[in-house]
């Protein structure tokens, strides 16, 4: 059953390949369709967050590039030089509804750091209390490969735990997720509800990608499930059809809606499994390990028996059994080098051994999660 009841923030995002086409550097009737669905909503007292691609792809065409640039200065060149004129065009449409709109421009670091996150959470609230409407876009100018978001599914669905959104639209250049890729099999069928990303419902997604956009149905799944654990509901609807969007809020049966999971994590939890890349593994024997994964305990050093990897301070590292078999994922409070030579000591020993005491953990409960047994998808 969808959950339509008491939406108060949606996010919108919408990819390249729906706002730019062949020989067209902007779809200026697609920013207008736009521009009158968030006015629908924000009548219904509905809070609105757009994320828009685009920019690179209207530098590119602005440079009269074939191709999509493989260089990444020429990547960031091309967004410094398309994303005013994204923003013109949304200004442009929300005008012709009397509605305000703001540029967002976020990077990893906004997800990584707890007081930029705060700073983007009030940033949102106030933009809100003023019925203006954020479009979020990555700072793509700025970003360099390694610290990337990856692609605007997975920026707006990091933001649904961080603004508390109730439902993520993502808007495609198909009508859903369908049981084989329809442009193949006429016979392939839609699928209007998923309740659980199951790995037969990853199987439907194959991996093709858009020859405009970064993403692809993948990415939209990948997107559910991020939503989706964070405690939120996502839907897939079909771009050419923006009119859908005040409908499916409404309650229409349109698209694929994945519902929310029952026990959501939280921000913290959110950012460690999907976005933190952990810098090595730390083995515990059976005693840590049941105290970890049973009784939501810290982690100790008298539990450890391996360290692999070289990491630093408040790094983020997996959690493995005596045999490697990954159950966790934390940040750590001590250097790679420091949890060696703590190791199956006491925490009393601590202060001799190192000759000061940071803390008593090694990883504490509040920056751990535990992933064995859990429907988290791919961690990294």
């Amino acid at each position: 059953m969808r959950d339509v009841h008491k939406i108060k923030t949606v996010i919108i995002k919408i990819g390249s390949s729906s706002l730019s086409g062949a020989g067209i550097v902007l779809r200026h009737d697609v920013f207008a369709a736009l521009a009158r669905e968030v006015r629908k909503l924000h009548d219904r007292k509905i809070n609105v967050v757009l994320v828009t691609s685009g920019a690179v792809a209207v530098g590119r065409y602005k440079l009269d590039l074939k191709t999509k640039p493989r260089k990444l200065p020429l990547q960031q060149a091309c967004a410094a030089l398309g994303q005013p004129a994204i923003m013109r065009a949304y200004e442009c449409a929300f005008d012709a509804e009397n509605l305000l709109c703001a540029q967002v421009l976020v990077c990893h670091d906004d997800f990584e750091n707890r007081k930029r996150l705060v700073n983007l959470f009030n940033t949102f609230e106030a933009l809100f209390e003023q019925n203006v409407v954020p479009i979020v876009n990555e700072n793509d100018a700025l970003a360099v490969e390694e610290i990337k978001m990856g692609d605007n599914d997975t920026l707006a669905a990091m933001l649904v735990s961080k603004i508390q959104a109730d439902l993520l639209i993502l808007l495609s250049d198909i009508d859903g997720l369908y049981t084989q890729n329809p442009n193949l099999y006429p016979d392939a069928k839609l699928i209007p509800f998923v309740k659980s990303i199951t790995p037969e419902i990853e199987a439907m997604a194959g991996d093709a990608k858009s020859s405009v956009g970064t993403g692809g149905m993948r990415t939209k799944i990948d997107a559910a499930r991020i939503a989706t654990n964070s405690g939120g509901n996502m839907v897939i609807l079909n771009a050419n059809q923006i009119d859908q969007i005040e409908k499916v809020v409404a309650g229409h049966s349109l698209g694929t809606w994945f519902a929310r999971c029952d026990e959501p994590l939280h921000s913290r939890q959110i950012w460690l499994i999907y976005k933190s890349s952990a810098k090595g593994t730390v083995r515990v024997d059976d005693g840590a390990r049941r105290a970890l994964v049973e009784d939501s305990k810290s982690l100790l050093p008298r539990g450890i028996v391996q360290v692999t990897g070289t990491f630093m301070e408040h790094s983020v590292v997996f959690l493995a059994d005596k045999n490697g078999n990954v159950f966790g994922k934390g940040i750590i409070n001590f250097s790679a080098e420091m949890v060696r030579r703590l190791m199956g000591k006491s925490t009393s020993a601590i202060t001799e051994i190192l000759g000061y005491k940071i803390k008593d953990e090694v990883v504490h409960r509040d920056d751990l999660v535990i992933t064995e047994g859990k429907n988290y998808g791919k961690i990294k």
